[in-house]
């Protein structure tokens, strides 16, 4: 098999998905082995989510095939290469392919069904939003096995508060549904029948959105967080300044002030 024939049959790529224009979702396609991100599967969603960064897209869904979203590294695929080269490379397209969900202009949605564990709690936590099955549970786990999830830690600590995040990185106990969402890790939880039609609601409310408002929002929201206060403010205004010069913040203006729904497309 061909890297192209390899790449297509680890990501599944769906167009409108769930019959919404605009909205891609890709399924990571290791069900057997749980969805474990080897190299080869972190190489084809990489290359998935490099294709949409230009594309017409309006937002992009992860999910995961058979019965679990993911259960992180591939171990027996880290344990046959022990070499500092190796794991620093490893971690680094890992670290490569989380910052590329940060930077793509479409929000990009978990879809969590099962297990998400280790670098799989990590891909939920580095996506803008997630919804999760009420059977969903969620692990940090490295710790069971000597090995600190360092990099999981990171995207953690930015969604949960840090005792709750070092809780999970220290104890590497699982987390239900409930409490993942009353922590922040996800969005939305909803019975496992209910959790493509919860996703499509979610797309559909921003796709109804004007794509370049919702772009340069998404952006603005994770460069700010990494400033202090007076400069977040000061990247704001003229990222809302920007905005209010745009074509479709004039139209959503007028339409309020003429007590009418706005028409993006004109």
């Amino acid at each position: 098999m061909n890297a192209d024939a390899l790449s297509a049959s680890l990501i599944q790529t769906e167009s409108d998905a769930y019959g919404v224009p605009g909205v891609v979702r890709l399924t990571m396609n290791r069900p057997d082995a749980f969805n474990a991100l080897s190299e080869s599967l972190l190489d084809a969603l990489q290359q998935a989510l490099n294709a949409l960064a230009g594309s017409p897209a309006r937002v992009v869904v992860i999910a995961g095939a058979g019965r679990a979203f993911c259960a992180g590294h591939d171990l027996k695929e880290m344990r046959a290469s022990p070499s500092l080269e190796y794991y620093q490379a490893l971690f680094a397209r890992c670290t490569k392919l989380m910052m590329t969900i940060q930077r793509l202009p479409q929000p990009v949605i978990a879809r969590v069904h099962g297990v998400a564990t280790a670098a799989g709690c990590q891909l939920v936590a580095m996506c803008d939003l997630a919804v999760a099955s009420d059977t969903a549970r969620f692990a940090v786990s490295g710790v069971n096995l000597g090995l600190f999830c360092a990099t999981p830690s990171v995207p953690l600590s930015r969604n949960l508060s840090r005792k709750a995040a070092l809780e999970m990185l220290l104890t590497g106990d699982f987390i239900d549904a409930a409490e993942a969402r009353q922590q922040g890790l996800v969005n939305r939880v909803v019975p496992t029948d209910s959790l493509d039609a919860e996703v499509a609601r979610l797309a559909t409310s921003i796709c109804a959105k004007p794509v370049e408002a919702v772009s340069a929002g998404k952006g603005l929201f994770y460069r700010q967080l990494e400033m202090g206060i007076e400069a977040a403010y000061q990247l704001a205004g003229q990222t809302m300044a920007c905005n209010m010069m745009d074509d479709s913040a004039l139209e959503g203006v007028q339409a309020f002030i003429d007590k009418r729904p706005p028409d993006w497309n004109r």
